[in-house]
């Protein structure tokens, strides 16, 4: 992974000079700001590259007995496309099987945020959030379904404004075993009550 070297300047020049090449005026009244606004925005968007797991995590897991399933489901996410860079979005489901640790359950959606702020391809997020999890908390099983809708394929492209795409990733039990597989995929099309 690269580090975070891009400063803010750095940013705005690079935006400067894509609203010229494209054929604008950064000069003109509504172009003037849009380069420190741009930047500021890729900063936000791309945070994820200056998260770590140990500091994300900060002692939120915890020993316990319960080895149900435990399931965080329609988690908002926004994240940027590595291939043209515009946004893909939607949303996911997290569930693991504890086998003698548990998380806190706030550090889930969190988890999806620190890998989703970086330039991702749907695929590789998916599977991130299920090893980060495995490796975290040695559960008996992971599973992640991300469900997203892809502005590089709804804007440019192909434009088909309705698709969305379905990524999985199933580890340990889940992989393992397909009724706890379909008790986790029943649960997360279950409306919420």
């Amino acid at each position: 992974m690269a580090k975070r070297t891009a400063r803010p300047s750095a940013l705005e020049g690079s935006i400067k000079n894509i609203l010229t090449l494209i054929g604008e005026d950064p000069a003109r009244e509504g172009l003037v700001r849009t380069p420190r606004r741009v930047a500021k925005a890729y900063e936000f968007l791309t945070s994820g590259y200056g998260q770590n797991i140990g500091a994300l995590l900060n002692g939120a897991v915890f020993t316990e007995k319960y080895d149900e399933m435990v399931i965080v489901k329609g988690i908002d996410f926004f994240s940027m496309c590595e291939h043209h860079m515009l946004p893909f979005y939607g949303k996911a489901h997290v569930a693991y099987i504890p086998n003698g640790k548990i998380i806190g359950l706030s550090k889930i959606p969190r988890i999806v945020e620190m890998f989703s702020r970086r330039l991702q391809v749907q695929e590789r997020m998916t599977q991130q959030i299920a090893e980060t999890l495995y490796n975290a908390l040695e559960p008996d099983g992971v599973a992640v379904v991300i469900e997203g809708r892809h502005l590089c394929m709804m804007m440019r492209g192909v434009e088909k404004q309705n698709s969305v795409a379905t990524t999985s990733a199933m580890l340990g039990s889940f992989r393992d075993d397909e009724r706890t597989r379909n008790e986790f995929l029943k649960l997360i099309i279950r409306p919420l009550a």
